[in-house]
């Protein structure tokens, strides 16, 4: 059923009106606890792999039909789950401090655990795109590399102060790891103080096992924000949940606490070039990713603890394209120096000086004017998802995937089961 939501509905009312999905199907009786993490397999199978709590992993063909069920010796709760870019047949999911590597065609059992690849319990693990290294996120805020075969742990990454919660590997950039964290100080005195400075984003330069840069999203949401706060976010600091990375490399995204997701831009030399954010949620972000197989990279998919899932185009974002807003006028504007500049050279008379002054003025303004109509369309374009779902209960997870053809969103929540949501409107 198909549903439009307007611009009054109290949940997106600072939102223009746009499409919302209010039914998918649902993959039942995989799991017997919360379903936690999900992830999909870039084979020509293309299977789906979710964990959820006590151990259990199960595996889904594209027509949601249960392939395989594991319940992992320890029966602690699977907080990752990724299958290798290189190998379909190796999968990876985290628990406690260990990550365990499966095979989807014989799912009895762990091929190899690497155990202690944590300092503490791991909370999220990526594969880089040739499935030569896999990097796990902690609560002590180390981030690990292991290297693929063998799970050795060859980089050590320490900067955070608290929980690391989510890694990605840049796409195109085999030195550069992104990773997001909680790295929350306790002031005390006021409820609006527990959380203060900072809550970091790090891109890592693995050469040298450095930062490259770090930013601190309580920084970005005191300036854009100047502590308004919106219903159901009293207080809520920009805690840090999960990081995404555009196919090009060049744009995150991080899921926060405060409802937003957080946009960088990196430019060359892997320099942070521009940061912003949108409001996603009227409740913490909890997941975000980018959408690799539709028009261009910057299709964006988010979830949050207000039970919303909502897709995003970012193509004219300005955090994504800055040049859209100052492009035309900046190479109108030279054009308009080179006339003058030869003008000068032709035009002697007085007269003609002075006509040709009041043309520029009334060109000026008529660019100027363009930009702001430019400006405005682009606010308008940015300042809302192209579609929302009301899933209705809280995100745990998100899994962008082509099942049988069809562009969809797999979700995860509270409950036992899987719901899909298509996307072929789009």
């Amino acid at each position: 059923m198909l549903k439009l939501m307007t611009a009054t509905d109290p949940c997106f009312s600072s939102y223009p009106t746009y499409l919302v999905v209010s039914m998918g199907s649902v993959w039942p009786e995989g799991h017997s606890s919360s379903i936690l993490c999900v992830g999909g397999s870039p084979g020509p199978e293309g299977l789906i792999a979710s964990g959820a709590e006590g151990g259990e992993v199960t595996l889904w063909t594209q027509e949601g039909a249960i392939v395989g069920h594991l319940v992992l010796p320890g029966q602690e709760d699977i907080t990752s789950a990724a299958f290798s870019p290189a190998d379909s047949a190796r999968l990876y999911v985290s628990h406690g401090d260990t990550v365990s590597v499966l095979d989807p065609r014989n799912l009895k059992g762990p091929v190899e655990n690497f155990q202690g690849a944590g300092e503490e319990e791991i909370n999220a693990l990526a594969l880089n795109e040739t499935g030569s290294a896999v990097a796990v996120a902690d609560d002590s805020g180390a981030v690990r590399i292991l290297e693929i075969p063998g799970g050795r742990v060859c980089r050590s990454l320490r900067r955070h102060t608290n929980i690391c919660s989510s890694v990605a590997f840049r796409p195109h950039r085999p030195n550069n790891l992104i990773s997001v964290g909680l790295d929350m100080q306790n002031r005390g005195f006021a409820l609006q103080y527990l959380f203060t400075l900072p809550f970091k984003v790090i891109l890592w330069g693995l050469q040298k096992t450095r930062p490259l840069w770090t930013l601190n999203l309580q920084d970005v949401a005191e300036e854009e924000d100047a502590h308004q706060q919106r219903p159901g976010q009293l207080f809520n600091p920009p805690l840090a949940h999960c990081v995404s990375v555009s196919s090009c490399g060049n744009i995150l995204g991080c899921a926060a606490e405060d409802g937003r997701v957080h946009l960088m831009r990196i430019g060359s030399g892997s320099k942070l070039e521009q940061q912003g954010a949108i409001k996603a949620h009227t409740q913490g972000a909890s997941q975000v990713h980018f959408i690799s197989f539709f028009s261009h990279p910057y299709w964006m998919v988010t979830g949050g603890n207000d039970g919303q899932v909502a897709l995003w185009d970012l193509g004219k974002h300005l955090v994504v394209a800055p040049e859209g807003k100052t492009g035309k006028t900046q190479a109108t504007a030279s054009q308009r120096r080179k006339g003058k500049s030869s003008g000068r050279r032709r035009e002697q008379a007085q007269d003609k000086s002075k006509k040709k002054a009041e043309r520029e003025e009334a060109e000026e303004d008529d660019d100027e004017a363009a930009a702001k109509e430019q400006e405005e369309s682009m606010e308008e374009e940015k300042s809302g998802p192209k579609m929302s779902i009301s899933h209705g209960d809280k995100v745990n997870w998100l899994c962008p995937a082509v099942l049988k053809g069809e562009p969809s969103i797999i979700v995860a929540d509270q409950s036992t089961n899987l719901t899909v949501y298509p996307l072929s409107q789009l």
